[in-house]
């Protein structure tokens, strides 16, 4: 099992089940081309699970069928050609070319057709960037909505829900880019000492819990940026079936996830800068102090990704060589926080605390206890692995649909994580700190950290030389 991703049970809308509600007594049966083993459907051809999509006057596909097959759907076949093929064949079964239509029909049909595009823009809006994608929703529209004026009004009301949605989406990005142009000159290769008006973390927060909670300020405004198809996009490989090209010719879009990770990378990097810039050992030592309270109030919130952050600058060799710092350091709240996020058996002991505060999160009464932000990189390797550890079809040209239940149970989850408002109040001065307090190289770390206490042995001396 080592190595294998473990993952969350969670009664999330998005958490697949057995999609048919009678279980088989057969171990596979197959229906219109979709092959079920004990009630869950397990392969399929692509053309048979895009049919399982489109609603009908008696049928409308589950929730989870409509979020695994949309967010899985897009390592086959683009967003806007899987749209175009759904508008296609609801063109065709509905009869909505016929100069005259069926009006009592296309009553039942309309609210369904209806209701699986606001899905689909709800929970995948990035998709609905392209001018194609909405071409195709406003033709649909055109064609059911002569048989009822409330048509209209729907599609209205669903293309403002979208500009809205996509507008605080685009501006999010541009303030990430914004704020990313300017961090990037203020990689400090620092010579010799920082010139003594450098502000400092303390001067700005001396409070662990404000800081704490102010850092899970900036995860949940990054994390509600992230949208569910950047997991799969990023590990696009071509699809066998299509020699040619991938299904993203375009550049992979998953630029809210790298900047997440960039995220994680400063704050590691600011930790380690902030311990190893003060010339006094004592105010080191209180620096190293006040982080491992911060962590701690990290874990209790259940902000995973920033106590990570912050224990990985700790451990960054420059920090941790200052061994005459650490001898003033009580210790042993740290080591506490160092086993909690230790990797030995595949992060054991994380997993069981994230389970924890997944569980804390399913029963919350208040937005303070449904917080979750799991540890970020090992979330995106767990959905590698299980991406890696098997094919996306099955030899027989079918779509292994059981390997997307599973991905999209993990990616569901996120989402649900994601979208928890954040109950504490904001300070912008801290927020504005932590995205642009000027930090160091590696090797302006290892030149502050070898001026705080000289170079033990030969490596670290010929370090120092080659450095200044």
């Amino acid at each position: 099992q080592e190595g294998m991703p473990q993952t969350l049970r969670s009664t999330s809308m998005f958490t697949p089940c057995g999609f048919s509600p009678h279980l088989h007594t057969s171990k596979e049966d197959e229906q219109g081309g979709l092959i079920f083993q004990d009630g869950n459907l397990t392969s399929a051809s692509l053309d048979a699970l895009i049919q399982h999509l489109i609603p009908t006057t008696d049928y409308y596909p589950e929730k989870a069928y409509i979020f695994t097959f949309l967010l899985s759907s897009r390592l086959f076949i683009e967003p806007h050609e899987l749209l175009s093929r759904v508008c296609h064949k609801c063109i065709e079964q509905q009869r909505l070319d016929d100069p005259v239509l069926d009006k009592a029909r296309i009553r039942k049909f309309g609210p369904k057709i209806l209701q699986l595009l606001t899905e689909w823009t709800e929970t995948f809006p990035y998709d609905f960037q392209e001018e194609r994608m909405i071409g195709h929703l406003k033709d649909m529209i055109h064609r059911i909505a002569p048989c009822d004026e409330a048509y209209w009004k729907k599609m209205n009301q669903l293309l403002q829900t979208l500009n809205q949605k996509l507008a605080t989406l685009s501006h999010g990005q541009e303030g990430i880019v914004k704020i990313n142009a300017a961090v990037s000159d203020k990689l400090v290769a620092f010579k010799n000492k920082p010139p003594s008006i450098q502000r400092e973390i303390l001067s700005v927060c001396s409070d662990p819990y404000t800081l704490a909670q102010q850092l899970t300020h900036v995860e949940l405004e990054r994390l509600s940026h992230i949208g569910p198809e950047e997991f799969v996009q990023a590990f696009v490989h071509k699809d066998p079936l299509d020699g040619t090209k991938t299904c993203f010719s375009e550049q992979k879009k998953t630029s809210n996830l790298e900047a997440y990770v960039k995220w994680f990378n400063r704050l590691c990097y600011l930790v380690a800068t902030e311990i190893c810039m003060p010339a006094k050992k004592k105010q080191r030592a209180q620096v190293i102090e006040f982080f491992i309270d911060v962590a701690r109030e990290c874990f209790n919130i259940g902000n995973f990704n920033s106590l990570m952050a912050i224990i990985s600058g700790m451990n960054m060799s420059p920090v941790s060589r200052l061994k005459k710092t650490w001898s003033k350091v009580k210790t042993a709240k740290f080591y506490i926080l160092e086993h909690q996020m230790d990797p030995t058996g595949n992060f054991y002991n994380y997993r069981t605390a994230l389970r924890g505060a997944a569980h804390r999160s399913l029963t919350a009464h208040s937005n303070r206890e449904k917080i979750v932000i799991p540890f970020f990189s090992l979330l995106i390797k767990d959905i590698y692995f299980l991406n890696e550890g098997c094919a996306n079809r099955l030899p027989n040209g079918h779509v292994n649909f059981e390997k997307f239940l599973e991905l999209a149970k993990q990616v569901g989850e996120f989402i649900t994580w994601k979208q928890v408002e954040c109950p504490f109040e904001q300070d912008a001065n801290i927020i504005h700190y932590l995205h642009t307090a000027p930090i160091f190289t590696e090797d302006g770390l290892y030149l502050a950290s070898y001026e705080s206490e000289s170079p033990e042995n030969q490596t670290e001396k010929d370090r120092w030389k080659s450095l200044r």
